[in-house]
């Protein structure tokens, strides 16, 4: 089955999807980095786990990652919980998040599937400003 094709006469350009992330976060790869971020500080919430690291550089980027063990269920639940972790990070790390710095969000096992979406946003602000000594 061929898809539909665009309607004629619109433009579609690269702004008309968000981004995975933000566009001042960067998103982090690397096992290394994640293994960084777990030896540094950390902030538990119901929700979630944050670890943080300031990666002593001059980049201005924040970097955010994201994971969940099998703890947290099967495929499915891993990906959902992940999604609203990533929706937690783009909206609260650019206004709260320091440059330098990298950010690892660990899913716990029932809470960050089915914590109320507001109180993730409260969990990020509270355990950001508990890492940054505030």
């Amino acid at each position: 089955m061929k898809p539909p094709e665009a309607p004629q006469g619109t433009q579609q350009g690269a702004g008309d999807t968000p981004p995975a992330v933000s566009v001042c976060l960067e998103t982090i790869t690397k096992r290394a980095d994640f293994l960084s971020a777990s030896r540094a500080r950390k902030q538990g919430t119901k929700g979630f786990m944050l670890q943080a690291r300031n990666r002593c550089d001059d980049s201005p980027a924040i970097r955010v990652g994201f994971t969940c063990s099998k703890k947290v269920g099967n495929a499915v639940a891993r990906n959902h919980a992940k999604r609203r972790l990533r929706e937690v990070a783009r909206a609260v790390l650019p206004e709260l998040g320091h440059a330098g710095w990298d950010y690892v969000l660990v899913g716990r096992a029932v809470e960050t599937e089915t914590r109320d979406f507001q109180d993730l946003l409260n969990d990020l602000r509270f355990a950001i400003k508990k890492v940054h000594g505030g």
